[in-house]
Parts: structure tokens; C-alpha cells; sequence
């Protein structure tokens, strides 16, 4: 059997949270298991200085520093925590301040060598930088850990992720249950972006707490439809988005209530839009990502798509977890020379590896 590593992988989302650190054990192929994981929220002045610089703005050697320390004493707290002992590897993510793939242009923010230095463990970044090189999107990069988690489940499956922006993973059936075991995954739209935003506009909160907001507002329809009239949602996967892509359809003029729902009815909306690119509908959604914590965002979804939409904790994944889960299986992938993104992930037009491995002192 191959050998299986221990590996912590680092997630800094554009919903701009916090680190998430997941440890799995795995071999980069078929066999994952997962271990303890945390979050170390980002406090509001690294909170902040990651905004501003969203889009590339401004100076960022500081921010990047900054976020290079905070990702440091998350893997730190992991280990003490949790009494890990000796890790094989980190993937590094780091936190995506632009991409325009239709540019060549991704830009993950974080010093995967300093990380290495602060860690003393061996450290691959940079997952993206190769499939844009190549002519891919650069996104979604969680797919193929999506499918490694998925095998004996019920096929055709689609695994929604609701971040600052959405994406879905539609896993075909598999060799053999007759199929080709297929895989497209692409962004859907906006996750919960514009909604923080709209939230800290209007009410000084930096999210829509459990949906609270949105349940007691009104959709506006005739914004809901110009949204759904955007180009993007014609555009045949595979497909990526920049954070601030949808940003010109932020309410104006409407209550803070009335403003999260229909930016809630947004999300939904283009998730249902996402499903007619599917080879085959999904016969389940399994959520993950923030999104699946909103009541409202739930039921939604459920009333757009017409099919069982449950938390991936509902098949023993652990939602919070799982991007940082992916990056930590990526960096084994990486080391080994496999490809982290296919054609119908990214769009690439041939099987790509990639990230940069970082030596540790």
C-alpha cells in the first residue's frame, strides 16, 4: 500500500473568517483520513488590512507578513492542541486577493518560504500559478479531493461549496457503475460575499448570522432577474470568479432585511442556474462552506433546485474543514507529481500538476 503522510493543510477564504487548519493522513490518491482541525478567526485589524488590499490595491509586503504569521500560529495551535507530533508537510493556500484567469492573473497572498521558516516543516504553495499558466481558470482546486471523499456514494452527486464565492463539484458515476467517472466542477457565483458586505454596510455586523436578516426581508425580483440576465451564467463550464465579479448588483435603496434576501435569493438563484450545465441532474447536494450554516441560504437552495440538499456532514465530512482537508491533499499531490486539475475542473486542456515546494530550514 502506498504511504500515507501526515499533512496539515492552511485555508484563508475570501469570506475573510479566518485560517482554517485541517491534518489528514493520506497518500494523495484513494485514501484519506481525516484528523483534528481548527480555525484561528482573524482579528479585526488583519481582518481589515486584507480588505483593503483586495483587487491587488495597495501595499501588501505588510498584509503579507502579517497573514504569514497568523497562518504560522495556526499550525502551531493545531499541533500543541491536538499533542500532533512530527507533520510531513504543509499546503499552503494563502488568501486570494485577484484572479482574472481570462488574464493569466491569479494572486494568492503568503510567504509559503517564511512559513516554512516559522514551522520548520516542508511547505508547497502556490497551487494555482501552473493551471492558469496553462490555460486554465485556476479554479475550482477542491474538486478532485471532493471526489476522493465521495467514493461509495450515490452518483450523479454534486458537492456545493458557499464561501465568498460559490462552486460546485457534479461527480459523475463511476467505472464502475457503467460511466466514466466524470468530473466538472466550476463557480456558480456569488457564496456569501456580497451578503458580508452588505451586512457590515447596513448594520455594522460583518456577516448575516444564521440567516436572521435575510428571513425577514423581501426579495426585489426585478433585481433578482437582472442578475440572473448577467452573461456569466450562459458561459459553459468550466468557469472561475474574481471575489467582486457581481459587486454592480448591490442593492441600492432597499431595507438591510430586504437587501440580504435578495442577495441570499442571488446565491440560490445562480446555484439552480449552475445545475443546467450538468451532464446529468445530481440525484443529492451536499453543501459545505459557511453558506450551509444560514437557514435561509438552505432552504432556498432547496426550493430552487428541486432535490435533497443537505450539510456534508450528513454523509461524516466535516464542512469547516474541508478546503483546508483539500490543500493538505493537493501538497501531497504536488510532491508526488500528480495533476491537481483536470480539463473538466478548470478548463486546463490536458491533466496539470503544480505548486512550488519550500524547504524548511
Amino acid at each position: 500500500m502506498a504511504e500515507l503522510y501526515r499533512v496539515i493543510g492552511l485555508m484563508s477564504g475570501t469570506s475573510l473568517d479566518g485560517i482554517d487548519a485541517a491534518l489528514i493522513e493520506t497518500d494523495g490518491e484513494s485514501r484519506v483520513v481525516a484528523g483534528p482541525w481548527l480555525t484561528k478567526p482573524y482579528d479585526r485589524d488583519l481582518r481589515d488590512a486584507l480588505r483593503a488590499v483586495l483587487g491587488g490595491k495597495g501595499a501588501t509586503a505588510d498584509v503579507e507578513r502579517r497573514l504569514t504569521l497568523a497562518h504560522a500560529e495556526a499550525v502551531q495551535l493545531l499541533i500543541a492542541r491536538h499533542e500532533l507530533g512530527a507533520i510531513d508537510l504543509l499546503g499552503f493556500h494563502g488568501h486570494t486577493v485577484l484572479h482574472l484567469p481570462q488574464q493569466g492573473r491569479t494572486w494568492q497572498l503568503g510567504d509559503a518560504a517564511l512559513l516554512a521558516q516559522l514551522t520548520s516543516i516542508d511547505v508547497v504553495g502556490d497551487f494555482r500559478s501552473a493551471d492558469v499558466a496553462a490555460g486554465g481558470e485556476g479554479a475550482p482546486f477542491v474538486p478532485l479531493y471532493h471526489a476522493a471523499l465521495a467514493s461509495g456514494l450515490e452518483r450523479p452527486l454534486a458537492v456545493l461549496n458557499i464561501g465568498g464565492v460559490a462552486n460546485v463539484t457534479w461527480i459523475g458515476p463511476d467505472k464502475k457503475e457503467g460511466g466514466e467517472g466524470e468530473l466538472l466542477a466550476f463557480d456558480t457565483g456569488p457564496g456569501n460575499a456580497l451578503i458580508d458586505d452588505w451586512a457590515l454596510a447596513t448594520t455594522g455586523q460583518s456577516a448575516d448570522y444564521d440567516g436572521a436578516l435575510a428571513a425577514q426581508g423581501k426579495v426585489d425580483q426585478a433585481l433578482l432577474q437582472r442578475f440572473l440576465a448577467h452573461p456569466y451564467f450562459a458561459r459553459r463550464p468550466p468557469k472561475s470568479l474574481d471575489r467582486d465579479e457581481f459587486a454592480a448588483f448591490m442593492p441600492a435603496g432597499l431595507s438591510p432585511a430586504d437587501g440580504a434576501a435578495t442577495l441570499t435569493a442571488m446565491t440560490a438563484a445562480a446555484v439552480a442556474r449552475a445545475a443546467q450545465h450538468f451532464p446529468k441532474p445530481a440525484r443529492r447536494w451536499l453543501v459545505t462552506g459557511g453558506g450551509r450554516h444560514n437557514p435561509t441560504m438552505m432552504a432556498m437552495l432547496a426550493a430552487a433546485l428541486g432535490a435533497p440538499v443537505a450539510p456534508v456532514e450528513a454523509v461524516g465530512w466535516e464542512g469547516d474543514a474541508l478546503e483546508a482537508q483539500a490543500f493538505a491533499y493537493l501538497a501531497i499531490r504536488s510532491k508526488k507529481s500528480l495533476p491537481l486539475s483536470v480539463p473538466g475542473t478548470t478548463g486546463v486542456p490536458a491533466p496539470v500538476t503544480g505548486g512550488r515546494f519550500f524547504r524548511r530550514p
